[in-house]
């Protein structure tokens, strides 16, 4: 069966995939929150490091394929979208959860944090009032350096961008003290940082053929089942004489770099997370994750009886936070996406979006060059691939 090549992935709009992919890496950070034991194997905890990789590919290669067929970056026009895309539903969540809070006379936490989550410093503040926020503050300091480090001081030359990102990734990991009282953040950059690596490589035709034998069919199954095979090994790996699992993230995220080629192929794992219900879950997924522990609260109120970790305390809390997400996606996120987009100046530029359960290799606005290594009119990705 035929690869994927070098021109094909290039006239790609959309990764019919990735969106299957978030709404699983939703689903069971939900899972790890709420669902107790029972769910332990599913190790919900790690499907944060699964955005942090989709998140480092999907804006990198955004960026690269700008620079190509524009010849730089819109650092203004980047920074107006990722505002548009990440405050306003950030906000909303986070107002909303005061105003619980404040009805509840439990806003005194909050409140004492309110400052680390207005600047986006979330991983340091005090208390865990808004516990999960942090993946959010992780990514925010990650758009805002990125672009200059990788785009401003290294421009078009994929040999040094490389080297950028495999510098950046060594201090990183330098910065891991691996001992009990830690800053655990570096690692999570890290995980981006791989992701951002794999779009640097792929972007180069030599770089994408190592990845393209990932890309048959028979091949990507293979990946796909590794890859669960990895994820569901993780509750069995020796625990680190530290207690940290830095060496159990990294590793993930490189398996999550494999998968990722893999499922640009049209095989049956591309059309099991291509379903339109995982679809619709992962255009969701962002406020999903960030409207969880509202509705967490919610159920309990609602229903007192569900205190207490449990299967249906989960699935209860995934579905009133798909039922809010909805609304949110609807009323906020899609608006401020298109407000973004009329003051970076994209509005007339940017392709329409394409049906919601596209095909598996997405047809190019031209009939791609026949030689792998012609570079085909770079399209720009169509919002299904600028989201979190």
């Amino acid at each position: 069966m035929a690869t994927i090549s070098y021109a094909e992935y290039r006239a790609m709009r959309r990764f019919p995939a990735l969106d299957g992919l978030r709404a699983i890496a939703a689903v069971i950070v939900v899972a790890f929150h709420f669902g107790g034991p029972r769910w332990t194997w599913l190790s919900g905890w790690v499907g944060v490091q699964l955005f942090f990789v989709l998140s480092g590919f999907l804006i990198t290669t955004l960026m690269l394929r700008e620079e190509e067929s524009r010849g730089r970056v819109s650092l203004r026009s980047f920074y107006i979208r990722r505002v548009f895309r990440i405050l306003p539903v950030y906000l909303v969540v986070l107002a909303a959860m005061y105003a619980l809070a404040h009805l509840n006379g439990a806003s005194g936490r909050l409140r004492e944090s309110m400052p680390y989550y207005l600047l986006m410093v979330n991983e340091f503040a005090p208390n865990q009032a808004f516990p999960h926020s942090w993946t959010i503050a992780i990514e925010w300091k990650f758009y805002l350096v990125w672009p200059l480090l990788a785009f401003v001081f290294v421009r078009a030359a994929v040999l040094r961008r490389m080297a950028v990102t495999l510098l950046a990734i060594a201090a990183l990991v330098a910065l891991i003290p691996f001992e009990k009282d830690w800053p655990y953040w570096p690692i999570h950059y890290v995980s981006i940082l791989v992701g951002c690596l794999l779009a640097v490589v792929m972007h180069h035709p030599r770089g994408y053929a190592l990845f393209r034998p990932l890309t048959r069919p028979v091949a990507s199954l293979a990946v796909f089942v590794g890859f669960v095979a990895v994820h569901l090994s993780l509750p069995y790996w020796p625990p680190a004489e530290d207690g940290h699992s830095e060496l159990m993230i990294g590793v993930y995220a490189v398996a999550v770099a494999v998968l990722l080629p893999a499922m640009l192929a049209s095989g049956l794992p591309t059309k099991v997370l291509s379903w339109r219900p995982l679809v619709f879950v992962g255009e969701r997924s962002y406020s999903l994750y960030l409207v969880q522990y509202l509705a967490m609260t919610t159920v309990i109120a609602l229903v007192p009886s569900y205190a207490g970790h449990s299967t249906r305390l989960f699935v209860a809390t995934t579905v009133l936070s798909l039922l809010a997400a909805d609304l949110l996606y609807r009323w906020v996120e899609q608006p401020m996406i298109g407000v973004g987009r009329r003051f970076s100046g994209r509005g007339k530029v940017v392709p329409a979006t394409p049906p919601a359960t596209p095909p598996a290799t997405p047809a190019s606005p031209e009939p791609p060059a026949p030689a792998d290594r012609t570079v085909p009119p770079t399209p720009v990705l169509t919002p299904g691939g600028d989201r979190r």
